[in-house]
């Protein structure tokens, strides 16, 4: 292919784009049954002789735009998955011209410098330790594994062991306690760090899904705690503030999973609710949920930067870099910049505009959460954050009223389960969701109901 018609090519990727976006507003949520069965086009027996790339993205564009969940738009309220701002996007497609492997300066000096200061501005903003060291993965499970992977470390160095060196064979015993309501990424990072589920303890949990600090399981030297910034279907915080001083007092590393939550630090509002919460040893949190940047962009976050740079370092003989580089703080070595969303929106956005937007989930929440009260619906949470958790009278009701607002395409927002009892869950986090189309969400809700 020649610049020409790879400049031609673009242009049409570029176009196709600007269609979606402008189609976003009116768009079905979820894509009804003929374009998913047309989604068949996208497969059958690959060709010897391969296909024109104008051909292969028309197709995408049809059939493959026809069948997509409209995730980056104002109607969907599903995972806290969010939207992507177009600073972000920008960002991410001029990203993609470049073609950066950032994984150290000498890859990319640009982009080094972009995560660093990215990284220094996401301490500012949640008010974490500013010696901390910060890796941009791809999603809370990479990130919590790195977390969790130096929590092993350090503890293990505490008792004489180099786990790098050793491996785990004859260790001391790591002990791993979590709420009874963890989430399943945290859950998953263990499984693959070899901690064994059936190993894993709980802490008991509240009506709201917090750990109860009087029912805390024995915590020791040779102990991971991991707490929520964010319970996954209440939204709820634990007390760190009881918690955490109380569990270094033993000795033990205390990890927060905050995929969502800990933006509330960001929110003079919402800040009270992660009181303590900077006490924490390691945290994660996600890009792609409150501060909509694009998917990949999640952050491991290590009060002990050395010890991370330790455990997760790198460096080959045709390969060294600074202790810090990001190939040696995450589990990626070639790698997209996946700070480049969180640097374009906090600098657009600043201090304030970061505080607007978490402001603006949780007022939404709130409206949600009065609405659909008044249509008779059971809320189950306090509502504190962007989570409002519903059911109807009987079980069979609700799984039939999600199924008919799942099929109406209007608007989307998916099942989970609250004390063994089906639920539904709404979940606010689109920059592009105002009051009108909480207003939407209630009118379809209502003539499902």
């Amino acid at each position: 292919m020649n610049k020409t018609e790879e400049i031609s090519l673009i242009s049409e990727a570029d176009e196709s784009a600007r269609n979606y976006l402008k189609s976003i507003e009116d768009r079905r949520v979820f894509p009804d049954q003929a374009a998913l069965l047309n989604l068949d086009q996208l497969g059958g027996k690959l060709s010897n002789d391969g296909a024109d790339s104008f051909e292969t993205l028309n197709l995408l564009a049809s059939v493959g735009e026809a069948a997509t969940v409209t995730s980056n738009g104002p109607n969907y309220y599903g995972f806290v998955i969010g939207a992507t701002l177009p600073v972000a996007a920008a960002a991410d497609r001029l990203a993609a011209a470049w073609d950066q492997c950032a994984s150290s300066h000498v890859n990319s000096p640009a982009m080094a410098k972009i995560e660093k200061v990215a990284g220094e501005w996401l301490l500012d903003v949640l008010g974490l330790p500013i010696e901390s060291g910060v890796g941009f993965g791809t999603s809370a499970t990479a990130c919590g594994m790195s977390c969790l992977a130096t929590a092993r470390a350090g503890l293990l160095q505490a008792q004489g062991w180099d786990v790098a060196e050793q491996g785990l064979a004859g260790a001391p015993v790591i002990r791993v306690v979590v709420p009874e309501t963890v989430h399943v990424t945290v859950k998953k990072a263990l499984k693959l760090l070899g901690f064994g589920m059936s190993n894993v303890e709980y802490a008991t949990v509240d009506d709201q899904g917090r750990v109860v600090p009087e029912k805390l399981p024995p915590i020791d030297a040779q102990t991971i705690l991991c707490l929520q910034a964010g319970e996954v279907n209440t939204g709820e915080f634990d007390r760190f503030d009881q918690i955490i001083p109380a569990a270094k007092r033993a000795g033990a590393w205390v990890h927060v999973d905050g995929a969502f939550g800990l933006w509330a630090r960001a929110s003079r509002q919402k800040r009270s609710l992660t009181e303590g919460v900077e006490l924490a040893d390691s945290w994660t949190t996600d890009g792609h949920k409150w501060l909509n940047t694009p998917y990949e962009s999640a952050v491991a976050i290590c009060r002990n930067k050395s010890l991370l740079a330790k455990t997760l370092n790198a460096d080959a003989v045709y390969s060294t870099a600074e202790d810090d580089a990001q190939k040696n703080i995450t589990l990626e070595f070639s790698r997209k910049a996946k700070g480049l969303g969180f640097w374009a929106v906090l600098r657009t956005l600043g201090r304030d505009g970061v505080e607007k937007l978490v402001d603006q989930y949780c007022d939404h929440a709130m409206e949600i959460a009065a609405g659909v009260k008044e249509l008779g619906i059971t809320v189950h949470n306090r509502v504190v954050l962007n989570q409002v958790l519903c059911s109807l009278e009987t079980d069979e009701k609700t799984r039939e009223f999600l199924d008919a607002v799942q099929r109406s395409g209007e608007v989307w927002f998916g099942p989970s389960v609250w004390k063994g009892r089906p639920v539904f869950r709404i979940s606010v986090s689109s920059w592009r969701t105002q009051s009108y189309h909480v207003r939407k969400l209630l009118s379809v809700i209502d003539r499902h109901l």
